[in-house]
């Protein structure tokens, strides 16, 4: 039993230690030239693909048996708005105020998640969950006043593109959660669905406003966002690893995972020392908003 927790451990730390080095790699992406929907197409390429290999490798002719129509559209659903939408908007995040900011911002999407649930589904909240949003919302007000992030500076208005991306992968996550209780298929099919609409949103969009305005960007770019892809797609399989565990409750798994913003304090603070200031308001805010995250989830 004990090494099993152990296991599930490790397995919770490794995406929220990736996706804390993530933004890293997406700010150094996007500072070297890219651009939020050429980030956004580079990234869904690459897990799309380690997807798609796992799902021919594991389950051959058998996978997707127990998908529906209904499921299917969910799942496109998801995609479209959570891997393509969501992902420009997290691109542009942090372009305009850091990885550090964005970061931390897009661990509010607890709130956005509960808010979506009381006014579509009637779920009351309890009072652990309104002292959780009141500390992350403290905590975004700490990070607006915190002076930090991106160095060339940012206007209070520019939160609105990680607020904005949290809200999509709010909605996204909630459409995901609908969708794995209606139907039988495993955890790594349905984010291949997910994907897989994300990108192919992604490339109907660059094929209406042109490819080469959007692809022709640095090579160096490339090499970042791709960095970031293969992180992601790590991180996720090893979230998913982890709640297959028999241990891997969701209380357990899910505030480790949000302690993503704060490895990307830790990552920002050495590696982007000439692109953003971590200051001491950031860490603040960030824990503000981590904890009160957590608090929601829970």
């Amino acid at each position: 039993m004990a090494s099993a927790t152990l296991e599930v451990l490790v397995l919770a730390l490794i995406p929220a230690i990736f996706w804390g080095f993530t933004p890293i790699f997406d700010k150094r992406g996007m500072a070297a030239g890219g651009g939020s929907v050429q980030a956004s197409l580079v990234v869904v390429v690459v897990d799309s693909a380690i997807y798609w290999l796992l799902i021919a490798v594991l389950y051959g002719r058998s996978a997707f048996s127990g998908l529906t129509l209904e499921v299917l559209a969910v799942f496109v659903f998801a995609g479209v708005i959570g891997t393509a939408l969501g992902r420009i908007t997290i691109f542009v995040g942090v372009d305009k105020v850091g990885a550090s900011l964005n970061s931390t911002i897009l661990s509010t999407r607890p709130l956005f998640a509960t808010l979506i649930a009381l006014a579509f589904l009637g779920e009351p909240l309890g009072p652990v969950t309104g002292v959780g949003i009141v500390i992350l919302v403290a905590g975004l007000a700490v990070l607006t006043a915190s002076k930090g992030g991106d160095l060339a500076g940012w206007q209070p208005r520019d939160l609105l593109w990680p607020i904005a991306a949290a809200a999509t992968f709010a909605v996204a996550n909630v459409s995901r959660r609908y969708g794995m209780l209606e139907t039988p298929i495993s955890a790594l099919e349905a984010v291949a669905i997910n994907e897989t609409a994300g990108l192919i949103a992604l490339l109907a969009y660059v094929a209406a406003v042109g490819g080469r305005d959007v692809l022709e960007r640095p090579r160096a770019s490339y090499t970042y966002f791709a960095g970031s892809g293969l992180l992601t797609t790590v991180a996720m399989l090893s979230l998913m690893a982890a709640l297959g565990l028999e241990e891997g409750r969701i209380a357990i798994v899910d505030p480790l995972v949000a302690t993503a913003p704060l490895f990307t304090l830790l990552f920002a603070a050495v590696l982007l020392r000439d692109l953003e200031r971590v200051t001491k308001g950031v860490i603040v805010g960030a824990t503000l908003v981590v904890v009160g995250a957590v608090l929601i989830t829970l």
